[in-house]
This record gives C-alpha cells, structure tokens and sequence, in this order.
C-alpha cells in the first residue's frame, strides 16, 4: 500500500470516531474553489445520531424532528432515517437467533404459513420501517409518540443528507415526576462524558441514558463525584449495553449516598454510546442535562433565560488541583461581575454548587467561567427556575461547544421560541437562516451583529405563510467564537413550561487534503 492511500485512510478514520466520513478522494481543486495543495473544504458524507427513550411517564407526548441545512458541494443522493433503538436490539445473550428464524418459517403440510409465522412476519415488517426519514435538506420532519412507549432511536445518514444533519425530541408531561417541557438534541455516540448538576437526593429521579449503535456489546463505567469527593458505587462500573440497544441507569441506584448536587463521569472501556442524564424533579419539574463541553480552562454556558428566578451553578474539576473561577456574566451592555460571586472555589475532584439568585435579573445574560491562566480544567453546568414558588419549572444548561461554522435548532414555534447567541471575546456576524416549515412556509434569512462580550435574546426569522414548526440554523460569518442556545418555551395551569438547548457546531464539513500535499512524492 503506497504512503498516500495510507495517509488517507488514517484521516479518514480518525474523522470517522468523531461523526461521519469525509470524501477521501483527491477534489477537484477548481471545483472546491481551492488552489492546487491546499486542503479542500468538503461536506461530510455519513454522520449518525443517538436519542434516549424520552419518558417513563404514560402521560408523555413527544415529538421527534430531523433535519438537514441545504449545504452547497453536497452529493445529490443520500438518506436520513431513525429508527427505534428496541426495533434494532438484537436477541439476548444465549438465544438461538438462527434457531429462531427456522422456527417462525415453519409451515403446515399444506404449505401454508402458521399463525406465528403470520405473526412474527407483521413485527418484522414493523420493525423496518422508519420513525423518521428525510425527503429533501431543507424541510424537517416530525413524528409523535404518547406515553412511556416512545422508543429510543438509533440513526445514520449519508450522502446529501450527512452534513448538518440534527435531531430533536421535544417532550410535555402534564403532570407527576418531571411535569413540564424536556427537550434534548440528538447527539453522536462518544466514548467520554462529563454530567456536573445531576443529584441522588430523595427529591430528584435522574438516569443516565446510554444508547449503543454499534453490532457489539458496549461496557461502560459510571463514576460519580459528590461534595466529597468521589461517592462509593455498587454497581457502577462494567455496565454492559447491548447492541443496537438503550440502556436507562437510575443514578440512586449506583450508590447509598443521597446528594443534591453530582457529577457524573461516563467512561466507555469498549465500543462507545450516546450518554444523556434525565433530571426529574417532585416540585420543580425536570428536563434533560446534556453532557458538558470537555474540561476546559474557559467555559460559556450560552442563553440564560431573563426571567430565571434562581440560578444554581454547579462545577467539577477532575484531578487534584484546587482553582478559583472567575466569573462574568455576558449581558446586553457587556461583561459584568455579578456582585458576591466575583471568583468561586473549587477543590480537586469534588463537586462544588453556588446559588446565583436572579442573575439575570431581566436581561438576556450568558455565563462565562475562566480559570486564571486557563491551567486547571472545569466543567459546569447550570440549573435554572422560572414561575413563582408553587409553580416552578427547571431547565439545565451546560457549558456549550462554541458554533465553529454552523448550528441547528429544531422544532421551533413562531411563538415561544428565543435564540440566544453570546461572543465574549470579539463581536462576531453571524446569518440566521429559518427552514421551511414541517407542513408548510417560505425559508427566511437574517443576519446580525453581536458586540464583543455581549448576550442578544435576537428576534430570529420566521418562515413565510408558517405552518407546524420550522429550523433554525445559525452560520459564523466573521469575528470571534460564537455560542448559543435555543429555549423553547410555553404555559400550562399557570407554570412556566420551558426547555433550554445549546447549540453544538454540526461538524458538516472538513478539510480533506488534496493529493499533492502528501509525503508520496518521497516514494522510491
């Protein structure tokens, strides 16, 4: 094998552990608009996408959404599909699939099929068929399930429908456990997470949802961190989840120790998983906890909404080293620092919460965390009270990834919905684009100016004659990092119904680089 087939493989590879595959074939440098040697920019041709069982509650209703932007270079052909994870779990351990399979064929000596035959034939084509499937980039699609028997959905797509890809399931629970709105985006399966703002108190049912795409059993380890320190588990370590299957883990079940504020660490020692923590609340409702944004010494929790009653950081640093958080809010006029909570502790390897209050305090504001001289890694994430007491509602927001070229929110309403977008360090230009609708609407496009250091609650474009819900992608376009978030909000008996999700950069491009830049030329 020559040294550029080799090159291209191993770049190829290491795209693929992250979200999809890139075109590993030399560009055509005119067409890619690149000069001959340098790497061309190239849309993604095969992402996949995880999303947890969204309720245990009978009272649920949840609606599924996906979505791929219209992305200039992309291949003309392609599919999007999501499929529920149980329809794709594969039989359990010791039983005799190809035993099985000769069973349900079984006829009578008439040549008719039996009855289970008939049977078994009908779940199988059930099982096939797609929760949600893309038609064309551009348009989202939706689809709805009720109660606790929503699946998990386990998806892939390629082709033109690979770059940017995004999925969304959006939940309303009228009563009980986690009443409220819970939103979470579709993410990409991983080997590493960081959960700070999970708890094992009495008060809060949380689990963490892990989904395995793969044809091969994933293990996982569990790992929780207290105010203590490290919390003694039973069970957390070699969880072992099944191909092409989901896996929910109720935290109090992993250790004896009843805690209000944790942090959970998910280690994959083989395969990978998506990993998301459902936080469910007796008073205050409950909605999903995204992983945080890796251990960093600077952290952006992007889209606090303005009318929060009571924020509560919480802030996890893994290791020994202590460190003391500065801490700035990005408002509208600038970076401030919130009076009484200038700079934060932290010990090494323990959980730390600080109630904020009402942080905002009417304006659209955005957390920015920094260790001095950015040496001691962080995560964070924050839990967030709107409505009066009695009537409470809780949304968590994590530290985000900043958008590096483009971000999609799915599922949005003409009302109801705000874009929140922050750029602490240098103003940014970005482009707003509004999808067609899921029944039906005109695309609309805006840009904007954000002021370095400042957060803008924008008023976001709407489609044209809007019918059902739309997308929301947001595209860099110069200037410093960018960060966002989407919350979606509503009022149900008087309680402020509301989910927060930041916006992640879709990873729809990559440079791949042309031919000519490889070492094959040192062939002999």
């Amino acid at each position: 094998m020559n040294r550029t087939t080799l090159s291209l493989i191993a770049g190829a590879t290491a795209l693929a552990a992250v979200t999809g595959f890139a075109a590993v074939s030399a560009p055509d440098p005119e067409a890619a608009g690149q000069r001959t040697g340098a790497a061309a920019t190239l849309p993604v041709e095969r992402t996949g996408l995880l999303c947890p069982r969204p309720s245990t509650s009978d009272l649920a209703e949840t609606t599924y959404t996906s979505f791929t932007p219209v992305t200039e270079g992309a291949d003309d052909k392609g599919t999007a599909v999501l499929r529920s994870a149980a329809q794709q779990s594969a039989p359990d351990e010791g039983e005799d699939a190809e035993g099985e399979d000769e069973k349900d064929g079984e006829t009578t000596e008439k040549g008719e099929e039996t009855e289970k035959g008939d049977k078994d034939a009908a779940k199988d084509d059930k099982a096939d068929r797609p929760v949600l499937q893309l038609e064309e980039p551009g348009k989202p699609v939706t689809a709805e399930a009720d109660g606790a028997d929503a699946p998990a959905l386990v998806g892939t797509a390629d082709g033109r429908f690979a770059s940017g890809w995004t999925a969304q399931q959006t939940t309303e629970v009228a009563a009980g456990t986690g009443r409220g709105l819970q939103g979470v985006a579709c993410s990409a399966a991983d080997t590493q997470f960081w959960f700070p703002g999970a708890s094992t108190d009495d008060s809060r049912t949380d689990y963490i949802h892990l989904t395995n795409p793969d044809d091969s059993a994933a293990v996982v380890d569990i790992e929780l961190y207290g105010k203590d320190g490290e919390l003694e588990t039973t069970v957390g370590e070699g969880i072992t989840v099944r191909p092409r299957s989901a896996e929910p883990v109720l935290l109090s079940t992993l250790t004896a120790e009843k805690q209000t504020d944790v942090t959970v660490h998910v280690v994959v020692r083989s395969g990978r998983v998506g990993a998301a923590v459902q936080a469910l609340d007796d008073e205050t409702g409950g909605d999903w906890l995204p992983a945080s944004a890796d251990p960093s010494g600077r952290l952006v929790l992007p889209g606090i909404p303005k009318d929060a009653k009571a924020v509560r950081l919480v802030a996890f640093t893994p290791g020994d080293a202590d460190v003391d958080l500065k801490v700035r809010l990005a408002a509208p006029s600038g970076l401030i620092t919130p009076a009484g909570n200038e700079t934060l502790h932290l010990k090494g390897g323990m959980t730390a919460a600080f109630d904020l209050g009402e942080l905002t305090r009417g304006e659209a504001g955005s957390l920015v965390l920094t260790a001095p001289d950015g040496s001691v890694p962080v995560v964070a994430a924050v839990r967030v009270l709107r409505g009066e007491e009695g009537k409470q509602e809780s949304a968590f927001i994590p530290a985000a990834r900043l958008i590096e070229t483009r971000a999609t929110a799915l599922d949005n309403t003409a009302e109801g919905t705000t874009l929140s977008v922050t750029a602490p360090e240098g103003g940014a230009e970005i482009k707003v684009t509004a999808s067609a609708g899921t029944k039906g609407g005109t695309p609309q496009t805006k840009t904007y100016s954000i002021k370095s250091g400042t957060t803008q609650d924008i008023e976001a474009p709407v489609p044209a004659g809007l019918k059902g819900s739309y997308a929301l992608t947001v595209e860099t376009r110069s200037g410093g990092p960018v960060y966002a978030s989407r919350t979606l909000a509503s009022t149900e008996g008087g309680v402020p119904y509301f989910t927060v999700q930041p916006l992640p950069d879709d990873r729809g491009m990559v440079a791949v680089p042309d031919v000519s830049e490889d070492l094959s030329v040192l062939q002999r």
